[in-house]
């Protein structure tokens, strides 16, 4: 079975810490360069983080440079995201992509991430 499976979500304070963790099945996970996005309610889906193949190249949106970090485990076939330093404005769906092919394009069922006081 090819698919994303993503956890690691739920409700947390101004300031505070997550994990997102993304699990990888049925493909080559390593040969594949993977994605964050997320999307609030009345935003459009944003790309919030890169990283390639080995983890060597990383890139992120501006509105989380500095306190985000996107890693991965290869051996484990899973992709992070460390969010530290939450704002509310992060509140969103958080969801990984990986692009198996052209036209093939792999979505995890999302997992929610709140910050409020």
């Amino acid at each position: 079975q090819v698919q994303l499976v993503e956890s690691g979500g739920g409700l947390v304070q101004p300031g505070g810490s997550l994990r997102l963790s993304c699990a990888a099945s049925g493909f080559i996970f390593s040969n594949f360069d993977m994605r964050w996005y997320r999307q609030a309610p009345g935003k459009e889906r944003e790309l919030v983080a890169t990283i390639s193949t080995t983890g060597h190249r990383r890139n992120y949106a501006d509105s989380v440079k500095g306190r985000f970090t996107v890693s991965r485990d290869n051996v484990k076939k899973t992709l992070y995201l460390q969010m530290n330093s939450l704002k509310p404005e992060d509140t969103a769906v958080y969801r990984c992509n990986s692009r198996l092919a052209a036209r093939d394009h792999l979505w995890g069922q999302g997992t929610q991430v709140t910050v409020s006081s």
